[in-house]
């Protein structure tokens, strides 16, 4: 895409993920039927609601493109590593955490470029905050009234000052110890990928890191595409570049997203927990 069409894609995907967290949050307060996809992974008929709602418009907006969403039959994206750009779908990031009603799970909708992630979406349905960047786009909140207020990352450049968000649902305690031993300042855990990438966009908080399998590609792209804009840093938690033309979905590797200053410092503390170095960069 050229810079004023991703522009354009910006403002119609976070229409459109608004639209999908509202029908959610209707969603949210009825009674839940849950089943399950396999162990430990509920799904709802809000997520498949919302899937079939975003891939809908998707289409219709950009026939062609491959729409990798988590509530699709995977024949329907089954070339899109051959693809120029793809969009990556979590129609209900948390629904762990949207089944127990605790508020942390969001709509995320990402763009990846030649591999790449160049424009994120991510909506909670819950309170309604919605985060936008990517290439191009310069990162913002966007309120209720319309309004848009400039995303950072925090300038914390010591983990003695960081607050780490770690999953709620994913404990890895060795981990988790290690930050401590490192001196980390504090450690949160916190439900959905998109909320805790979100917190690290806007300085609430300063790291998000997964070790070991960090979802899919669809949990990564829309948070990778706004933590960059807003100066931050991705990676898989090697410190290499998440690639979303990869053979697999899965995030095996896990996944590391900082404020830029203390990426290096936290690829250390991963190293130490996994007992291997890290790629020299």
């Amino acid at each position: 895409m050229t810079p004023a069409e991703r522009q354009e894609a910006a403002l119609f995907v976070l229409t459109l993920a608004q639209d999908a967290a509202a029908l959610i949050a209707r969603m949210y307060e009825q009674d839940l039927v849950v089943s399950f996809k396999g162990k430990d992974d509920p799904v709802t008929e809000a997520d498949r609601a919302a899937n079939t709602l975003i891939c809908a418009a998707l289409g219709s907006r950009y026939p062609g493109m491959p729409i990798v969403a988590e509530e699709s039959d995977p024949a329907t994206y089954a070339a899109f590593a051959n693809a120029r750009a793809a969009w990556f779908v979590d129609p209900l990031d948390g629904t762990r955490d949207f089944v127990k009603k605790n508020g942390e799970f969001a709509v995320m909708v990402g763009l990846a470029e030649d591999g790449r992630a160049t424009l994120g979406v991510i909506v909670m349905p819950v309170g309604g905050r919605a985060f936008v960047g990517g290439v191009d786009v310069p990162a913002f909140e966007a309120g209720l009234d319309g309004t848009k207020t400039s995303l950072h990352v925090s300038a914390v450049a010591s983990l003695t000052k960081a607050e780490l968000v770690v999953s709620r649902s994913r404990h890895v305690g060795r981990f988790e110890d290690a930050a401590a031993q490192f001196g980390v300042r504090k450690v949160t855990p916190c439900g959905s990928a998109g909320v805790k990438a979100a917190r690290v966009a806007t300085g609430e908080a300063d790291v998000y890191a997964q070790p070991g399998r960090a979802g899919k590609l669809w949990d990564a792209c829309a948070p990778e595409a706004i933590v960059v804009a807003a100066g931050g840093r991705v990676s898989d938690a090697t410190g290499q570049p998440i690639d979303y033309r990869a053979k697999t979905l899965d995030n095996d590797r896990g996944l590391l997203v900082t404020n830029a200053l203390l990426h290096a410092p936290m690829l250390e503390l991963l190293r130490r927990t996994a007992g291997k170095a890290p790629p020299r960069n």
